[in-house]
């Protein structure tokens, strides 16, 4: 059996007929398996007794840590990269085939060396967590770091997150900085990866590139939906970045690139990236809204959240009880959201054999 990280070719027997792979071994996932890196990104498992053929290609694969000096052209802007999850730049320890993300500034100029030359880019480590565990300590966390970068001299700020999430949190830091009527004190622009940076059809790079670009020379913010914006990618086709107001984002797809989209209201604009080409071109009605907005003062001290809030969240429908609204306000929350139906609909009126409706009222009254 070739070494773990060793380059094979195997044939195997399956239900579907024999089956012919080539790729990285890694270390197996189970006893009596194996698993193979595939060229694609995706990982494959065999059992061993299927396995019919395996030949090593080549010797083993080692990442290497080395990571060059590039020189960094002291007259493009100063952009801060900070992260607080998912992938930014990686590579691939063929040993467990996990992807093990890098954050230095030479690390991730040598993984997307287009950077070079939109910005001058420093970076902040913030976190490296789950999107679904940020909560508003995290947001004040993130909006802290953003107004420290502003005051050291940064013209963007390019914060990368899990993507279930980041449009909340996109959300979150527009209102901390423009909630009472000011500005942050340069451009802040959200980013993520939906596709790990091991597979081929990864979009990090070009989102992040895209995002750099935005904070290291888009428009100055107006408040025209730009105090922050969540950049991905608009299609499914390499090359074209959607710059999505932060507050009107939503993620509506768990896999797709172009998950991302701007709910009742255009796009800022369109990033395009070819050939190391990078230009954004801006929407029309972003270009008149903002043409019409008075200047606003730069907001250096964001408004933090109050982690102590409790919201509780219910769901209109058939399982809708009088009580558990009655828990929310004997526990101390600070207010119950209801998903209703149609326009807002709650389950009030009994139709004569439905007293749980009446209790419901009762319980909002």
């Amino acid at each position: 059996m070739p070494e773990v990280g060793s380059r094979v070719h195997l044939v195997a027997s399956t239900w579907n007929g024999p089956i012919e792979v080539e790729g990285v071994l890694l270390s197996p996932s189970a006893e009596d398996y194996l698993t193979i890196k595939l060229v694609n990104g995706y990982n494959a498992t065999y059992a061993l007794d299927s396995v019919d053929e395996i030949t090593c290609l080549g010797d083993i694969v080692t990442p290497s840590n080395d990571v060059q000096t590039v020189a960094v052209n002291s007259h493009l802007p100063l952009v801060h990269i900070l992260h607080t999850g998912g992938t930014i730049a990686s590579k691939v320890d063929y040993s467990t085939g996990a992807v093990t993300a890098r954050f230095e500034p030479e690390e991730i100029i040598s993984s997307v060396p287009e950077l070079l030359n939109i910005a001058r880019i420093e970076t902040r480590k913030l976190g490296n967590m789950w999107s679904d565990d940020v909560r508003p300590q995290h947001w004040n966390r993130m909006a802290e770091a953003a107004a420290i970068s502003f005051s050291e001299g940064a013209q963007g700020v390019v914060i990368t997150h899990g993507t279930d999430t980041m449009h909340i949190s996109a959300a979150a830091l527009a209102f901390a900085f423009s909630g009472c009527g000011g500005l942050p004190g340069g451009r802040i622009a959200f980013t993520g990866s939906q596709r790990s940076s091991d597979r081929g059809s990864s979009d990090g790079s070009e989102n992040l590139i895209a995002a750099v670009h935005w904070a290291a020379a888009g428009p100055s913010t107006t408040g025209a939906g730009d105090s922050t914006v969540v950049v991905m990618h608009a299609g499914g086709d390499d090359g074209s970045m959607a710059v999505i107001p932060g507050c009107a984002a939503r993620k509506n797809h768990s896999s797709k690139r172009d998950a991302f989209s701007s709910i009742n209201q255009p796009n800022i604009g369109i990033i395009t990236v070819n050939k190391g080409e990078v230009v954004l071109d801006l929407d029309e009605s972003y270009i008149a809204a903002s043409s019409k907005l008075n200047s606003r003062s730069t907001e250096s001290s964001p408004t933090l959240y109050d982690g102590g809030v409790k919201i509780l969240q219910l769901i209109a429908g058939a399982h809708l009880h009088a009580d558990q609204i009655t828990h929310a306000s004997s526990h101390g929350y600070s207010a119950i959201l209801f998903w209703g139906t149609g326009l807002g609909h709650l389950p009030l009126d009994n139709p004569g054999d439905a007293p749980e409706n009446d209790g419901v009222r009762a319980a909002i009254e």
